[in-house]
Formats: C-alpha cells, sequence, structure tokens
C-alpha cells in the first residue's frame, strides 16, 4: 500500500521560504504523478503543483508559479516543494498526493493517494 508522508510545514513570515517533503514507500514510483494540494481553513482543496516521477515534467497552479518548485529525488523516493516569496494567503494545510494513472494533473479526483498534511502558516 502506497504511504506518503509530508514534513517541513511551519510558521514563517511573508517573504520568507520553506521546503515540504513527501517520503513515498510501499509502491514503484517511475510511473507515478506526484503532486501538492493545499487546503485553506473554510476553502476547498487547491491544486499547487505536480510532477511526472519518470520525465520530471512539472506542473504549477496560477497562484504559485515562479515563486514554488516542485521536484523530486528517485533515489530517496522523496518528491519536494519548495515554496519562496511566500505570502499571508499561501497559509494552508498542504497535502502530498500520488496516482499512477493522472490524465489531467490539477484534478484532485484523479489522485488516491494522500499523505495525512502539514501546516503551513505564514505571518504578515
Amino acid at each position: 500500500q502506497v504511504q506518503l508522508v509530508e514534513s517541513g510545514g511551519g510558521l514563517v513570515q511573508a517573504g520568507g521560504s520553506l521546503r515540504l517533503s513527501c517520503a513515498a514507500s510501499g509502491g514503484t514510483f517511475s510511473r507515478y504523478v506526484m503532486g501538492w494540494f493545499r487546503q485553506a481553513p473554510g476553502k476547498e482543496r487547491e491544486f499547487v503543483a505536480s510532477i511526472r516521477w519518470s520525465s520530471g515534467r512539472t506542473y504549477y497552479g496560477d497562484s504559485v508559479k515562479g515563486r514554488f518548485t516542485i521536484s523530486r529525488d528517485t533515489a530517496k523516493n522523496t518528491v519536494y516543494l519548495q515554496m519562496n516569496s511566500l505570502k499571508v494567503e499561501d497559509t494552508a494545510v498542504y497535502y502530498c498526493a500520488a496516482d499512477r494513472t493522472i490524465n489531467v494533473v490539477a484534478d484532485i479526483k484523479e489522485y488516491d493517494f494522500w499523505g495525512q498534511g502539514t501546516q503551513v502558516t505564514v505571518s504578515s
């Protein structure tokens, strides 16, 4: 069974940086798409970024383009989300997600496997 464990969340001031990690286990991830989503209080879960494990091709939500970078370390089975120039509106619980067959990488319904989430709080 695929397991995803996020880490790296915390409290940071606006303009600062954080790096989230998602350690994946229980599967052969070479054909997976790995994604990051976030959910702020009272809002729906939204797409942040994703990466195709085999090719390394990346995708980003409009609100984070140019500020966030997704990457993966194939030796460690870990996906990272480097978040720079953080804004107060980036405050949310960030979730790692994965699945083998993804047609629309930004569609939350495409992902079957989810981590427990890690809180990111950006203060003004």
